[in-house]
């Protein structure tokens, strides 16, 4: 299962950083989040979330030094929250906590989406509702500065009552405990921090539990994912209308006053892509007049199938970024009217919110995977592909051709429907029954992640079968079909004859990832704006 490790072959470090500030309401979008993931912006605490840390900090330990029991900062944790702590043991509570939590296992997260992780748990941290001191985010932020990355194991969360595991891992570090990577390499947390010149923190009362007390893992590797799902949308419009074309097939269920009776936003959007990019094709023009009554749907459903993605995709986005500004602590430091504060606990910690959305992401990707793959296999049988070689072959068997590329989309395909079933419709009862509903979010996010990864693959393999078999048609087809085509000749060799073209299709994968065929065909990203 993925770890929204996707995205980390796309991604190359800046050489000129830019600043991006946290700790206050819409400062962090998902391409802001794109660019911190490749390391290519400086992240720092906005200054007007300083004053907010301190009034919230200094409120919190005059209420506990006046003997209030609050719990998580001077009781046990879940069903230990009856217990209550002395005043002397509290910053020994804190630690325990980081340590005791970190019970995470399994493959690491790639750097990307650690990077992402430090920013997003300085951001909520920092508006200000969790009751620590600046010094918390800012010592996040300093890891993420020294691009000293905390090696964080992506199992062990059921998504409630925060993202623990994983998230005491991801803090271990600022005590000077746990392992960080340094270009690459596993050092000892305290070594490393030393080597750096920071010092280890020592938590005060509430501190360990504001830190691990939060969805941001779920919302970090899920952000990484519609990152990349929506470049893939883009790809999917353009790799069919290089199908079509190659196959022959109509452009007239691309009619706009078909789709202005059927009005979905996103399929709209999608019949407007794939028409613009077959106008001025030599290719249909050559076929206007045969008398095919009706193209496969795969071919003629576009709009209808991508379209249906991109609704979705704009509806999971809207509930990412909403849930990037969100108070996802517990118990929560409240402003009254009257200038005071409240402690109240709720349950913005559960992760419910984002891993439904995720989950229909991973559903809809799926979609894109499944008509590709029923493209790519068109081209297969002379019968479907309107008198092309069979796989597309310079000398049919002989040869094999695409044949296996075909077997490679199948697979994937499949392995996109089995990593669609839903994850947050499970919950398995945690902390003697506390915690008696959880979210399973951080298996959504990664379900989401390995299915965009998968579809991506999907796309690239029809993009070079489609890219093939453009060069067996003798007329040309459209400009920005023909630059599309160029795009994916960097990348997948044009000459015919059997040859290994594993790596060729993962090159192209990557371009896809990285917007290099919504560029060359002209296309703005109007989900995200430039993220490449």
């Amino acid at each position: 299962m993925g770890t929204g490790s996707g995205f980390v072959q796309t991604c190359a470090m800046s050489s000129t950083p830019s600043r991006i500030q946290v700790g206050e309401l819409g400062t962090l979008r998902l391409p802001d989040l794109a660019r911190i993931a490749r390391g290519a912006c400086r992240v720092e605490l906005a200054d007007p979330a300083r004053a907010r840390l301190d009034d919230t900090r200094r409120w919190l330990l005059d209420t506990v030094s006046r003997g209030e029991v609050i719990y998580g900062v001077n009781t046990g944790f879940g069903a230990l929250s009856e217990t209550t702590i002395p005043a002397e043991a509290l910053a020994t509570l804190q630690h325990n906590l980081l340590r005791s939590h970190a019970a995470g296992v399994g493959a690491p997260f790639p750097p990307e989406v650690v990077r992402v992780l430090l920013a997003l748990r300085a951001h909520t941290l920092a508006l200000g509702a969790s009751g620590v001191s600046a010094r918390i985010p800012e010592a996040l932020l300093d890891l993420l500065a020294h691009d000293l990355l905390p090696v964080v194991p992506s199992q062990g969360s059921v998504g409630a009552s925060g993202d623990l595991a994983p998230l005491a891992h991801l803090a271990l570090p600022l005590i000077g405990e746990g392992t960080v990577l340094s270009d690459g390499i596993p050092l000892d947390a305290g070594q490393a921090l030393a080597a750096a010149g920071l010092a280890p923190v020592v938590l005060g009362p509430k501190e360990g539990l504001g830190l691990i007390n939060g969805t941001q893992v779920t919302t970090a590797v899920g952000a990484l994912a519609v990152v990349d799902a929506t470049e893939l949308v883009y790809a999917a419009d353009i790799v069919a209308a290089l199908s079509l074309d190659a196959q022959l097939g109509s452009v007239g269920p691309f009619d706009p006053r078909i789709h202005r009776g059927k009005p979905h936003a996103g399929q709209v959007e999608s019949a407007r892509i794939v028409r613009s990019l077959l106008e001025g094709s030599e290719i249909n023009a050559s076929h206007r007049d045969c008398g095919r009554v009706q193209d496969a749907y795969s071919l003629r459903c576009v709009p209808q199938i991508h379209g249906a993605v991109r609704n979705a995709l704009a509806y999971v986005t809207a509930c990412i970024e909403t849930e990037i500004d969100s108070f996802t602590d517990n118990p929560l430091v409240l402003a009254r009217d009257d200038g005071g504060f409240d402690v109240r606990s709720g349950g913005n910690f559960h992760a419910i919110t984002v891993a439904i959305p995720l989950d229909h992401l991973a559903a809809a990707v799926t979609t894109l995977a499944t008509a590709s793959e029923r493209r790519t296999d068109r081209f297969m049988d002379p019968s479907t592909s309107r008198g092309l070689p069979p796989f597309l072959a310079e000398k049919p068997g002989l040869e094999s051709g695409f044949m296996m590329w075909q077997v490679t989309a199948a697979a994937l395909a499949s392995e996109c429907k089995v990593l669609s079933h839903p994850a947050a419709t499970d919950t398995i009862p945690t902390s003697a029954g506390k915690e008696d509903h959880v979210s399973m979010g951080p298996i959504a996010a990664r379900k989401a992640a390995a299915v965009v990864e998968a579809a991506t693959r999907c796309l690239a393999i029809e993009a070079a079968t489609a890219a093939r078999a453009i060069d067996l048609r003798a007329p040309k087809t459209s400009a920005p079909l023909a630059e599309v085509h160029a795009c994916i000749r960097r990348h997948v060799r044009g000459e015919g004859g059997d040859r290994a073209m594993a790596g060729e299709i993962e090159d192209l994968a990557a371009a896809i990832r990285r917007g290099d065929l919504r560029r060359a065909a002209g296309l703005p990203n109007r989900f995200l704006g430039e993220t490449g």
